[in-house]
């Protein structure tokens, strides 16, 4: 699994809610792409068409609160973007992130140090988040658990794999 992403910041505030990042009204589709073009369009009607693989989402506190809706995490993962990174999450968010292989990580403080459009190289093994200029951020790294969640693509192939392990034993 890949541990470390350079990417351009997309900053949010505190308390974003999964309505903001996948409007109820397209939950009626199992599309992902359909989700992905949707991203933020209550915020920001042009955000997904802006966002690049690779990009990065730097929040603020309670990122992912309101339903426990995991399309959300489905668009911005399929948005390609790389991880999150914001002050807290939403458990419910952040277990759902986690569960579909998708980087979610607690950096308290971190939306300071930085702008929309920064470059920044995040190093989740480490623990280390590289800011423009030099600083670096230190956030307390992902348990190894979740971090075999993440290298497996997610709980389900997680899963698979242990039970293949298993019966073939």
């Amino acid at each position: 699994m890949q541990t470390r992403f350079k990417g351009r910041v997309w900053t949010f505030g505190d308390d974003i809610s999964t309505d903001h990042i996948i409007a109820g009204k397209y939950l009626g589709t199992t599309d992902s792409k359909v989700f992905a073009e949707h991203a933020f369009e209550a915020v920001d009607p042009t955000w997904a068409k802006k966002v690049q693989p690779g990009d990065l989402i730097v929040a603020g506190d309670n990122f992912g609160c309101g339903s426990s809706r995991e399309q959300a995490p489905v668009a911005l993962k399929t948005l390609g973007i790389s991880a999150i990174l914001a002050n807290s999450f939403a458990r419910i968010f952040f277990r759902n992130a986690i569960n579909l292989g998708f980087p979610v990580v607690e950096c308290p403080g971190l939306k300071t140090g930085v702008k929309s459009g920064d470059i920044v190289e995040l190093d989740m093994a480490r623990g280390e988040v590289h800011l423009p200029g030099g600083p670096v951020m230190r956030f307390k790294p992902l348990p190894p658990n979740v971090l075999e969640i993440l290298e497996a693509g997610g709980l389900v192939p997680k899963l698979r794999k242990e039970l293949a392990t298993k019966s073939a034993g």
